[in-house]
């Protein structure tokens, strides 16, 4: 198991891309925390706090397909670079404004929509790059180490953006996110691969285009984003959000923690177990483990306990963790090099439009039905969802080179 997970090291490009992600991942996990306490260190209000990171995340949504098209007309390693460095620019900016007295909720308005669109060129880029740094038979263990590390980051990000806020105050914090993006842009900086054959210059509307056909021309592609528009979008709004309402009024704050980092380590997990085992109908087998990811909501509307919490959040970032390897490697595998990235851009803008429509309708129907209600109906949708999904041929044919 070790020597499959470690397969990928052996190849220098993959290691300084894998390490620059992993700081990457660090500092987008440390930037809200700290940006957060910066906006209430200004007496900003809730409304100011959803508006910074509103704005941000509509640039997200608003340039990622332009992302996608970018990163497969250029070096996807340059992309990288460059968007770090631009990452590291607007952070100190943040930091600067904050620790010098002159920050306002307008400039943080601004920095974080510069920001979030950077964000929004990279992710495509460090999605469809993967293939470039190692042969295809290290696909799998090469997401899955990938991966890995950025579930660590993401823990270790937030646990480090509360001591150095507490410790030292929100701008050190920024700063220290700003130092993080820094490293990032070194490390992509030494990815060095060979000069992709660039295809015909055409106009920025005929390139999305050609990503959008070749996005809908393959039906488990599609299918599966729909599912998961789906999903992520009663995910969010029943375990993100009824979560920790749920959690209040029963087993307290403390425990939710314990169980979101209980998903976390089960996530970890399954990234040895598929590197490990490897099946040749990876996507038909993760598509199906989908259905566990109903069962959290079924634990919170009928036994909101933390031991069996525990036991389902592990189970469910496990189950995930499966089908989140087994898609990466499915696109990386079957969708051409030169059109990969626009192909991952539509498939996380559904995923980033639909998270919000979660998060703002399950109130309103939690408050008219129950929580309760909601939950198993969320769960049930969850379940149907992922089965007409299966019903899909090309999904339970498509097997792993």
């Amino acid at each position: 198991m070790t020597t499959a997970l470690s397969a990928p090291l052996r190849h220098k490009n993959f290691r300084r891309l894998t390490t620059g992600r992993t700081f990457t991942v660090f500092g987008n996990a440390v930037a809200p925390v700290a940006l957060a306490f910066a906006v209430l260190d200004l007496n900003g209000s809730a409304t100011d706090l959803g508006i910074v990171v509103g704005a941000r995340s509509l640039a997200s949504v608003v340039l990622l397909l332009f992302g996608g098209m970018l990163a497969d007309r250029l070096p996807r390693s340059v992309i990288l670079q460059g968007t770090e460095v631009a990452a590291t620019i607007t952070q100190a900016m943040i930091a600067l404004s904050v620790l010098c007295g002159f920050s306002s909720i307008p400039l943080l308005v601004v920095l974080s929509i510069v920001n979030g669109g950077v964000a929004a060129l990279s992710l495509p880029a460090a999605s469809a790059i993967t293939p470039q740094t190692v042969p295809t038979e290290l696909l799998t263990p090469a997401n899955a180490l990938a991966r890995m590390l950025a579930n660590i980051s993401r823990i270790a990000g937030a646990a480090l953006a509360g001591v150095l806020v507490a410790a030292v105050g929100s701008g050190w914090a920024i700063a220290a996110n700003a130092a993080l993006f820094a490293v990032a842009a070194v490390f992509y900086r030494r990815v060095q691969l060979p000069e992709a054959v660039k295809p015909a210059k055409t106009s920025v509307l005929a390139d999305l285009a050609a990503g959008w056909h070749e996005f809908r021309s393959r039906t488990w592609v599609w299918v599966v984003v729909l599912q998961f528009m789906v999903v992520n979008a009663v995910s969010v709004g029943g375990v993100v959000i009824l979560g920790p309402i749920i959690a209040d009024s029963t087993f307290g704050r403390a425990g939710w923690g314990f169980i979101l980092a209980a998903q976390t380590a089960g996530a970890f997990a399954g990234g040895f177990l598929a590197a490990k085992w490897q099946p040749r109908r990876a996507l038909l087998l993760g598509v199906g483990l989908t259905l566990a990811d109903a069962i959290p909501m079924v634990t919170l509307a009928e036994a909101p306990q933390v031991f069996a919490l525990l036991i389902t959040m592990f189970v469910t970032g496990l189950a995930m963790e499966q089908f989140g390897i087994a898609w990466d490697v499915s696109l990386q595998q079957n969708v051409p090099e030169d059109k990969l990235a626009r192909v991952y851009s539509y498939d996380m803008l559904g995923s980033m439009v639909a998270m919000p429509l979660g998060q703002v309708t399950v109130g309103p129907l939690a408050a008219h039905f129950g929580t309760g209600t909601t939950l198993l109906a969320g769960a049930a949708l969850v379940v149907a969802t992922t089965l007409l999904a299966l019903l899909s041929r090309d999904i339970r044919t498509l097997t792993r080179h």
